[in-house]
């Protein structure tokens, strides 16, 4: 099976090498932003739909100013400015794709300074027991030993400025074995607030809340950051301080979410999730933040590479399905369930149960094929299996595992 990896780096270049990874990132920017400009300055004076117009026209256009305008992106790499061009006409794409589908996708914005610097390279790139040779860049350690993680071609890397530091994403092409399919029972993931993720065998994942507990340390950044005077070297280093708080957020959520959908994609044959529509739940405004905070649209993402990758199957259950409002072991249907029951109280069958833990088990009974006329191994394995974690929920403490998913504090 072919597949596109990325492998990200850290790297550890010296001052000049430092000035040189800016150079490529201030390149790549302005090119960016000119075509952009042209484009809208092109579609003002009625020449013609900007959408006619492709990177490669642009790149033609931009060599040929070279040498009288822009002499000096001669001590940079052609790819740098070719691969932005190339994003800019990808952005436009995505734009006008998003005007006929009526999606809302935004206008492509012009680039600032010091705001997600990259900028991305092909060629000849080597790799080194402890450093990575780049086009005009040359040779440049990385913070740890490079380990032979792959066979394959190297098409492309990008660099990337997150706060002072410099990372590499090395995107290759190789070809992998067919996995075997994953012998586990199939589980039902319920996404949620108070808990990440909780299980239908009753295992649950606490929620880290990467940016709840440190909204007050960023507020107080924020504020010394904003009274600083402009220009400074104070206001520098505050600025450094609070985008190494942002990082630090991020870093946290990210290694809490490779985590568990690494977990679920390895340990059961399906795994089966709700189609949470994010943006909408994100118009409350009282649960806009937290609900941000979690990441739902990242969980399934990387669900549905993973499971791909180690041979499990992921099931999608359409929002219109009333998971948590239907009860597990009836299927008796409530007409209203407010968000402060925890507890899910049926009165039909008395059932009393964890809200989330319900829909779980609701969702993993949704994917498992009909049982009534069928028959054979499967079907019944299936079926004890659901049984099994009924039973097992409803005896037992939940297994919760706790916030340690996330990096030490």
């Amino acid at each position: 099976m072919l597949t596109n990896k990325a492998y990200r780096y850290e790297l550890d270049p010296n001052n000049i090498q430092r000035s040189h990874l800016a150079q490529h990132a201030g390149v790549a920017r302005f090119a960016y932003n000119w075509g952009l400009e042209q484009r809208i300055a092109q579609y003002k004076n009625n020449q013609g739909d900007d959408r006619f117009t492709d990177a490669m026209k642009q790149h033609k256009l931009i060599n040929s100013l070279k040498k009288t305008e822009f002499s000096w992106m001669y001590e940079t790499s052609k790819c740098a400015p070719q691969e932005s061009l190339r994003d800019l006409h990808r952005a436009f794409k995505n734009f006008y794709r998003g005007l006929k589908i009526g999606k809302k996708i935004g206008f492509p914005r012009f680039k600032r300074r010091g705001i997600r610097d990259s900028f991305r390279l092909t060629g000849t790139i080597r790799f080194h027991e402890r450093a990575i040779q780049l086009p005009r860049i040359g040779k440049i350690r990385i913070k740890e030993k490079r380990e032979k993680y792959h066979s394959g071609k190297i098409l492309s890397v990008t660099v990337r400025r997150r706060v002072n530091r410099w990372f590499v994403s090395v995107t290759v092409k190789d070809e992998i074995p067919d996995p075997q399919p994953v012998r586990g029972v199939p589980v039902g993931v319920d996404l949620g607030i108070k808990t990440l993720a909780t299980l239908s065998d009753g295992t649950i994942f606490a929620n880290p809340r990467a940016l709840g507990r440190r909204i007050k340390k960023l507020r107080n950044l924020s504020k010394n950051f904003s009274r600083k005077k402009k220009g400074s070297k104070n206001r520098e280093k505050a600025r450094l301080q609070l985008a190494k708080m942002h990082l630090r957020v991020f870093n946290i959520r990210q290694d809490t979410l490779h985590k568990v959908t690494t977990y679920l994609a390895k340990s059961h044959s399906k795994v089966v999730i709700e189609n949470l529509l994010g943006s909408g739940m994100m118009k409350n405004r009282r649960l806009a933040r937290v609900i941000a905070d979690v990441g739902f649209y990242e969980f399934r993402r990387q669900l549905e590479y993973k499971c791909q990758w180690y041979g499990s199957e992921l099931v999608i259950v359409s929002r219109t399905f009333p998971s948590s409002k239907m009860c597990s072991q009836c299927e008796h249907r409530k007409k209203e369930l407010s968000l402060s029951e925890r507890e899910y109280h049926c009165e039909k069958c008395g059932l009393e149960i964890d809200r989330d833990l319900n829909a779980a088990l609701n969702l993993v009974a949704v994917s498992l094929p009909e049982t009534q006329n069928a028959c054979g191994e499967e079907v019944r394995l299936l079926a004890d299996s659901l049984n099994l974690q009924r039973a097992v929920s409803m005896k037992q403490e939940p297994n919760i595992i706790p916030d340690s998913m996330s990096r030490n504090e």
